[in-house]
């Protein structure tokens, strides 16, 4: 792995030398993460000509910042290269099913006794261990086994399919993220990399903690859409306007729940208190009613500076045209692409602008 030059490469994690190998989208979104850090990361690519495996698309945000390399891992020579870059790295970060590295001959084992010092991520659905370790799986059939998806959904309805945000990339990439520096910061004590295990099914599970925390005091008693955070309190859900859009609500304290009732005019009304939960259905009708009766942007304007806790509730092609996204240049163009600029911020080690994905090989 040939040295970065420090110039090139800015952000806390500059000098830090990263392996990616092929793997579905957690994987490149965690390589992504480490990268828009500042890491130098080389992505190994499978050959134009190999089988369609577990990749994401070539292009896009999930591919910046990082050099490629293509591999046939199929090939002892081509693994013995792998094996090269892994001697010279600090972290590899893998998404193969558990044995599949071991059996193509560059697993932990192998590559930590090469390397001591590399740490060692995995990322898979169930982990390493147990006995779903082997089996398939998606973000779905994870946040269904930790207990999450059961936690989703309309009142006397069937639990709600969420896009792949929680388990894959919450659960999955920021946990694999997560482990991978804590990592190397215990390597600085130790001198001794190691294998982090991130499965999807532990971090949808971890995710969980807070509601878990609320139903253990009682303040989690209902089914799905029954509850305080789940759509079932009509100050902290969402309605439909009469232009078709949708208005976000989140006016749990009181003084912004009073002010919620003041942009609605409605501050004069007689109405149930705001936490007498057997009245919520009565509160969510009386809120529907009225939020139909104008358009989204127009309730925006409306609430605009109040601390009523409203927002419009804005697609992803808008999203970075909103005066406080445009105010922190949350977004970037690149490859035509508009998309997420990295985060966090850093005042002392500020992060570079990412470079396009870059052609394979």
């Amino acid at each position: 792995m040939p040295d970065p030059d420090p110039g090139e490469r800015t952000g806390p994690l500059a000098g830090l030398r990263v392996v990616e190998l092929p793997g579905l989208a957690p994987v490149p979104f965690a390589a992504m993460m480490l990268a828009d850090l500042g890491a130098d990361v080389v992505r190994v690519d499978r050959p134009p000509h190999a089988p369609a495996g577990m990749e994401t698309p070539l292009s896009g945000p999930v591919h910046r910042s990082r050099r490629r390399v293509v591999l046939d891992l199929k090939q002892v020579a081509d693994v013995e290269a792998l094996l090269e870059l892994a001697d010279a790295a600090d972290v590899l970060v893998e998404g193969f099913r558990p044995g599949v590295a071991e059996r193509l001959g560059f697993g932990p084992e192998v590559a930590l006794a090469r390397n001591p010092r590399l740490v060692y991520g995995r990322l898979t659905g169930w982990g390493q261990t147990g006995p779903l370790a082997g089996e398939v799986g998606h973000d779905i059939t994870y946040l269904a086994l930790s207990g999450v998806l059961a936690t989703m959904g309309p009142v006397g309805g069937p639990p709600a399919v969420p896009v792949n945000y929680l388990a894959d990339f919450a659960g999955g990439s920021m946990l694999l993220v997560t482990g991978v520096l804590a990592a190397v910061v215990e390597r600085e004590r130790s001198g001794l990399g190691q294998v982090v295990d991130a499965a999807m099914v532990d971090g949808a599970a971890l995710l969980s903690s807070f509601v878990r925390g609320l139903r253990s005091v009682g303040m989690w008693p209902g089914a799905p859409g029954e509850n305080l955070l789940d759509g079932g309190a009509p100050f902290y859900t969402t309605y439909r306007t009469a232009d078709g859009g949708h208005l976000a609500v989140g006016a749990i304290e009181p003084p912004y729940y009073a002010a919620l009732l003041d942009g609605l005019g409605l501050a004069g009304e007689d109405l149930p208190a705001q936490y007498d939960v057997g009245a919520w259905p009565r509160l969510h009708q009386r809120f529907a009613e009225v939020i139909a009766t104008r358009r989204r942007d127009e309730w925006a304007q409306v609430f605009e500076g109040t601390p009523a806790c409203v927002a419009p509730v804005l697609d992803l092609w808008e999203a970075h045209r909103h005066p406080h996204a445009v105010a922190r240049q949350a977004y970037l163009e690149l490859d035509g692409l508009i998309q997420p600029a990295p985060a966090p911020r850093f005042d002392r080690t500020p992060l570079d602008t990412p470079a396009p994905a870059p052609a394979v090989g």
